[in-house]
């Protein structure tokens, strides 16, 4: 790293430098990257940006923390959290594992005070880059017409190009699954997902109503599209979706939610647009039929290593204008990954419906 043009890094609107130092690794886990607030030292700066309380002893500030990630405060045998007590002078109470708490940071002096949370604010933001994303937001697509064009497809494409190089039944998307994600996120404990709900539904009230018009939203699925550049090394296909009536309000909510979102820090930002796609074949699912593809996001760990790639010419050349079927969509769903409901699809946190 160039120590005179170090890593910039912005959190809540403020920018910070990002120091590297080579620690000892967590067991599973990459090194940790050290941080301090920059240009300046942090406790130089006044803080706006959370409360800081003044008590008989000193100084107290409180951070909500998913409980999950209490372990990237404490480091391996303690070693971060005894770091950042001797260097900011503060004390820092973690609550015990599994249970969700606040963190509490105190010190005799202010500055300490504002030194250790900017520091743990900043940890927390890499950390939680690298978690795996656990819930989406999506438009259900697996009402039962769709469901059976959908198997109509699989059957015609295995009978047709089953013999072309990677194709196999276990690329095929789950028909109960069919869906549209918006935008992936990490949600760590029920406050979170809590807030993802209310988030969606002020969006309703902000937006969506006006939009959509209090009505369902009816939308065409047809004709089949591939992510990456070269048709004879596919890794998804997925199914194009349109308007019935030709307009684009379908894609502008999917993009006012995810800006919303974006903003309220409960999701990261990949693309000035929504990508609104139906996968109906993607290599992930050859090794993991309960496996779900991330929105366009390399969040977390990746499950894209030793991925297998198809070629999907023919498919492309017989069945690129495929209709699915149309669909009312009257829902955005908080989708959690890894689960199903009664009916097949993703067990559902919350929703805002538009009627």
């Amino acid at each position: 790293m160039d120590v005179l043009r170090p890593t910039l890094i912005r959190i809540g609107g403020r920018v910070y430098r990002k120091n590297l130092v080579q620690e000892q690794a967590y067991q599973h886990e990459e090194e940790e990257d050290d941080f301090c607030a920059g240009p300046g030292d942090c406790s130089d700066e006044p803080c706006d940006a959370f409360v800081v309380e003044e008590t008989e002893k000193g100084f107290q500030c409180r951070v909500e923390v998913p409980s999950p990630l209490y372990k990237y405060i404490i480091g391996k045998k303690g070693e971060t959290k005894k770091k950042l007590e001797t260097e900011t002078r503060t004390s820092i109470s973690i609550p015990k594992p599994g249970v969700e708490g606040q963190i509490v940071i105190t010190g005799q002096h202010r500055s300490g005070v504002i030194s250790a949370r900017t520091r743990i604010d900043v940890l927390l933001d890499s950390f939680r880059k690298k978690q795996p994303f656990t819930h989406f937001l999506s438009f259900a697509l697996n009402q039962p017409a769709i469901q059976e064009k959908f198997l109509q497809f699989k059957e015609e494409v295995l009978e047709k190009c089953s013999k072309d190089h990677g194709v196999s039944s276990s690329l095929f998307q789950n028909p109960a699954k069919l869906h549209l994600t918006l935008g992936t996120l990490v949600l760590l404990n029920e406050q979170e997902i809590q807030k993802a709900c209310d988030l969606l539904q002020q969006c309703k009230e902000d937006f969506v109503d006006q939009i959509a018009g209090g009505k369902p939203l009816t939308v065409e699925v047809a004709g089949v599209e591939y992510m990456n550049d070269d048709p004879a090394m596919m890794d998804v296909l997925y199914a194009k979706v349109r308007m019935k009536d030709g307009s684009d309000r379908l894609q502008v909510i999917a993009d006012q939610l995810v800006e919303r979102f974006v903003a309220s820090g409960l999701m990261l930002k990949e693309w000035d647009r929504v990508k609104l796609h139906a996968t109906v074949m993607n290599t992930l699912f050859r090794k993991d039929p309960s496996a779900e593809e991330r929105s366009n996001t390399m969040t977390g760990k990746s499950s894209f290593k030793e991925r297998e790639s198809f070629n999907g010419r023919n498919i492309l050349k017989l069945f690129e204008n495929f209709y699915f079927g149309e669909v009312q969509l009257d829902s955005v769903r908080l989708s959690q990954r890894f689960s199903s409901d009664a009916s097949g699809y993703y067990a559902t946190s919350g929703q805002l419906t538009f009627s």
